[in-house]
This record gives structure tokens, sequence and C-alpha cells, in this order.
């Protein structure tokens, strides 16, 4: 009962923050674009190849919200189904990410003085010490450039930071009573490790991966507007955007309102991890 009360009092309090609120809306919106773009998009065909030449360029305005690109397809229908392509990459991207990090950390810090430790984590110092986006264009240098590639390349930047936020979560617990008692109790070290400390490090892992579907968004952006991510016809916000800036600035709305898109989700998963982390803190 205490405990479902906590919750419910950090609930209220989340709710009562318009900060918290906002994010939790536009990463709503996002979601349920990403789920049934086909029923929120004017034109779904438009997300593919199709071409209208015959309303290339057309202003944003009462007949196309976001306006029309170089070929004649509706923005808005591409910005909405592009919302799949890019939450769908963070997801596979912090899956990875997440199943490569979290037990790399937890055993390095479970077993911190060991070799096996020593290896691990001065592995993810090495990867710690190239910026995620250059590591990420030297993995796709090396493969084709298409979204899978993306998300490999990716997703191997972004393992090591969940390592390294484990380890240091786990060395801070690994002398707590409990696990104390637990061994006391004879239980194994796999079993103190996953069954009893990580569970006491997911809050800052959820929080992170809150945080970084943000930051990974815009990375993906980035490897599609350098032309190693998504191609087209996919409608990414990020080759979107590419595409759009060779009109500057006649036909400014190709490449800003995609551009825009890319800021407004960046900053609804910003608030909302914001809000996590101050929350989780609190129910800490």
């Amino acid at each position: 009962m205490a405990e479902r009360g906590g919750r419910g009092r950090l609930l209220r309090r989340f709710a009562r923050n318009p900060v918290s609120l906002a994010g939790a809306v536009v990463v709503l919106a996002l979601v349920v674009c990403a789920v049934i773009p086909g029923a929120i998009a004017p034109a779904p065909e438009d997300a593919g190849p199709t071409v209208h030449f015959d309303r290339a360029f057309r202003a944003p305005g009462a007949g196309h919200w976001l306006g029309t690109d170089d070929v004649g397809r509706d923005l808005l229908s591409r910005v909405v189904f592009g919302a799949r392509v890019s939450l769908l990459l963070a997801a596979v991207v912090l899956a990875i990410a997440l199943g490569l990090g979290v037990p790399l950390g937890l055993v390095a810090g479970y077993r911190a003085g060991s070799a096996l430790s020593a290896v691990i984590m001065r592995t993810t110092d090495v990867f710690l010490s190239v910026p995620p986006l250059a590591l990420a264009l030297a993995v796709t240098a090396a493969l084709r450039p298409n979204l899978v590639s993306a998300m490999a390349a990716i997703a191997f930047a972004w393992w090591p930071w969940y390592a390294r936020l484990v380890y240091g979560e786990v060395l801070s617990r690994r002398e707590e009573p409990y696990v104390e008692a637990a061994r006391a109790l004879g239980l194994g070290d796999r079993a103190i490790a996953f069954r009893h400390i990580l569970p006491n490090v997911v809050s800052p892992v959820v929080v992170k991966a809150t945080l970084d579907v943000s930051f990974v968004i815009l990375l993906a952006a980035g490897l599609s507007f350098l032309g190693v991510g998504a191609q087209e016809p996919t409608p990414d916000w990020g080759t979107m955007v590419a595409r759009g800036r060779t009109f500057l600035p006649d036909s400014w709305w190709v490449s800003t309102m995609p551009g825009l898109v890319v800021f407004v989700a960046v900053m609804g998963f910003n608030l909302l991890g914001d809000a996590l982390r101050d929350a989780l803190d609190v129910w800490g």
C-alpha cells in the first residue's frame, strides 16, 4: 500500500509539471504517428517513391499543411511516416546497446579488480574516447549505406555509455547490506548480481535510455544528412533535410519542416527524460 501511495504521489507530481506534460504529449504524438501513420498521413502513398510533378514545390497551405517537395510529395505525410523510421531505429539501437552494455557493466562492476573487469572497462574507455558520430561514420563507411547499417553503426558507438553507467552504479551498491545478506544466505555471484543488484540500477538506466532516444534520433538524422544513413525513397527526417537544402532559400519549407520535427522530437524526449529523472530521484 505504501508503495502504491508513493507511486501515486509521483504520478501526481509528474502531472502537475507542465514541462513534463509537454514532453509526454510530444512523445505520445510521435508514438501514435509511428504506430498508425497510414491513418494520420493525408497522402500515405507519398511515403514511397511516388511522384507528382504537377504539384512540386507547393508552399504550406490548406491543401498541403507542410508543403510539397521537389517531386510533389506531401511533406506532412512523409514526416508522419518518418516518425516510424526514427523511433524504430532508436528502439533497435537502444535494445542492442542495453543488451550489450548493461550485462558487461554489471559483470565489470561486480568483479571490480579482476582481469575480466579491467579488459571490459579498458575496451569501454577506448570506445568512449572516440566521438559517437565519428565512430558511426567509420562503421557506415565499411558497410552499405542504408537504414540497417545506420542502426548497426549507432549501436556500435552507444553500448559503452551503458557499460560505464552500470559499472559505476554497481560499484556503489555491491557492498550494500542487502548484498551482504544475500552472500550470507549462500547465494551465488550470478544470483546476487542479476537478482539483487541489477533491479536497483534500473532507474538510472531507464532515465538515460529515455534521454538517449533524442540523441540517437539526432545522430541518425545526421548520418542520413551526410548520405550514409537511410536512403531515398525512405521517409527519413535527415534525408528530407539534406534533399531540401538544395532548394534554399526559395523553397525553404522542404528542409525546414522536417528539421523542425527533429527539433520537436529531440526536445520532447529530453523533457520527458528530465521529468523521469526527477521523479525517480524522489522515488529513490
